[in-house]
């Protein structure tokens, strides 16, 4: 089944950013770091071509450290690219760091022309908060919706960077079924144009493959449950979610877990994982790390977004 959602003011976004591209110096590609790859856009890399880019892992204290720091170390094989993990917790030091790489990567310019970089990115990953953290003030409009920015903004920064924040860009038709299933499970596809049910069967069952032993520890249970539906089960349970006869209300049960996927409130958790191998983990090690914590992440500078 292939998924579409694609607003209007996506097709005008689109001709602005293959415009605008070929006068920046650097790329700032906006990612989700649970899912580096299905949050990348195919439009993007093909506009982009080989200029400089740096990937920006946002919502990396939601993301597995240890999936994270794989991914970054993919994205660093491209002698082109650089990529990091971003918290909420360095601004000073993620503002340092992307002026830093921007002077490197970017080509030999004129004299007494700024540099020049374009925010990109599918809608939803924290694209209008990294300007707002690099201008060190609220300068965009930022929501937990996606499409909240549908206009480019240009601002410059202290150092004299100019830098646009462009729209958030979904490409037409997502044709991969689980990765349009991954991008609204996250957030960045409104629930509208895939209902909760099928969302959160998706989110049910990848929990219980890859990180069970959260589950269970989330919801208190002895063991992990044996199925997405006998989990969907239990969050009703847990959580008054009944209809007429004290049936669970799976609907509202999946809105509830897809919710707290969201939030963090299960885990540090991860969609995808890069090609490279990521290192192995403890069940038990991984079952008791707190929802946010990324002690021992080795992603890199973990900075801020």
């Amino acid at each position: 089944m292939a998924l579409q959602w694609y607003p209007g003011h996506m097709t005008k976004a689109r001709r602005e950013l293959a415009s605008l591209l070929p006068s920046q110096d650097v790329v700032i590609e906006v990612l989700d770091a649970r899912l580096p790859l299905s949050s990348s856009n195919p439009m993007l890399a093909e506009l982009r071509g080989d200029k400089p880019a740096i990937k920006v892992l946002t919502k990396s204290d939601l993301a597995d450290p240890l999936v994270t720091a794989a991914w970054v170390r993919h994205f660093e094989r491209d002698a082109n690219v650089r990529a990091f993990a971003s918290t909420t917790k360095h601004p000073s030091a993620m503002r340092q760091q992307i002026a830093e790489w921007t002077r490197k990567l970017a080509a030999p310019r004129g004299p007494g022309r700024a540099l020049r970089a374009v925010i990109a990115g599918v809608p939803n990953v924290g694209k209008s908060t990294l300007l707002n953290t690099l201008m060190n003030r609220a300068v965009a409009k930022v929501g937990d919706k996606p499409a909240v920015t549908q206009h480019q903004q240009v601002v410059t920064l202290q150092s004299g960077m100019q830098v646009t924040d462009s729209p958030g860009l979904m490409w037409p038709k997502i044709e991969n079924e689980e990765q349009g299933f991954r991008l609204a499970l996250a957030g960045s596809i409104p629930d509208t144009a895939l209902d909760y049910l099928t969302i959160g069967m998706f989110g049910a069952q990848f929990l219980l493959a890859q990180y069970a032993q959260l589950v269970a520890a989330r919801y208190k249970l002895p063991a992990p449950p044996k199925d997405p539906e006998a989990l969907l089960f239990v969050v009703g349970s847990r959580r008054g979610l009944l209809r007429a006869g004290g049936v669970v209300d799976l609907h509202k049960a999946a809105e509830v877990l897809v919710h707290e996927f969201r939030a963090g409130s299960i885990g540090a958790i991860s969609l995808e994982t890069p090609p490279d191998p990521v290192p192995r983990i403890d069940p038990e090690t991984r079952s008791h790390q707190a929802p946010g914590d990324d002690s021992g992440a080795g992603a890199g500078d973990e900075l801020d977004a």
